[in-house]
């Protein structure tokens, strides 16, 4: 359980799609469109939630296995992630852009499609989350959903928290850009160690009798 909120901590604290998204939406039309851009984010965790759950149950139980080829594909994603956090030439996720404002109704769909097409969040629970699910416990279902349930109660805790704060945060980073690099490789360099433990990880486990 401490590895997947390891790993949904570091993945929601770096810059993706939703932060964007939901930050943008903050800056330029206030807290409350962040906060139903934020529900229709949650929304999208609960369909990734479902079914991806509801295939892994069958396929797992078919092709124990796989669960190997999984965790290494979910430690490369990792190290990939955490190379494009630390990378020159990006841009802070709190930079002020021009948008449109639009309804709750488009604010919600909006951030349901965000996290919907999102490829960070359909290879967590594709790639990532799966590999923390021990067969030996049973009930491979339950095991997925407590575990893809506290990956949606963190990363929704920490995006409300940035909705929050997302206009102070905006106006701090403008004036002092050197914090922003500070962020992203303490962010890409956490992800760079989680990937680590994964590889580690597997290799214990694949030694045990």
């Amino acid at each position: 359980m401490i590895g997947v909120v390891s790993i949904a901590l570091g993945m929601v604290l770096s810059p993706g799609p939703n932060m964007v998204y939901l930050v943008s939406r903050t800056v330029s039309q206030g807290r409350r469109a962040g906060i139903i851009s934020l529900g229709g984010v949650a929304a999208g965790f609960l369909v990734y939630l479902a079914g991806a759950n509801l295939g892994l149950a069958v396929l797992f139980h078919a092709f124990p296995h796989l669960l190997t080829v999984i965790r290494i594909a979910g430690a490369l994603y990792l190290l990939w992630l955490a190379w494009n956090t630390v990378r020159p030439g990006g841009v802070s996720v709190f930079t002020v852009r021009d948008i449109p404002f639009d309804s709750p109704r488009r604010l919600f769909g909006m951030g349901l499609m965000t996290n919907l097409l999102n490829p960070k969040i359909a290879i967590l629970y594709v790639s990532i989350i799966p590999q923390f699910v021990d067969l030996e416990k049973g009930n491979v279902l339950l095991q997925g959903v407590i575990l893809g349930g506290f990956q949606i109660l963190v990363a929704v805790s920490v995006n409300l928290s940035i909705v929050l704060a997302a206009g102070a945060i905006s106006g701090f980073l403008a004036r002092r850009p050197d914090w922003l690099r500070v962020q992203r490789i303490a962010m890409g360099g956490l992800l760079g160690v989680l990937a680590v433990m994964l590889v580690v990880g597997n290799a214990g486990t694949a030694t045990r009798p």
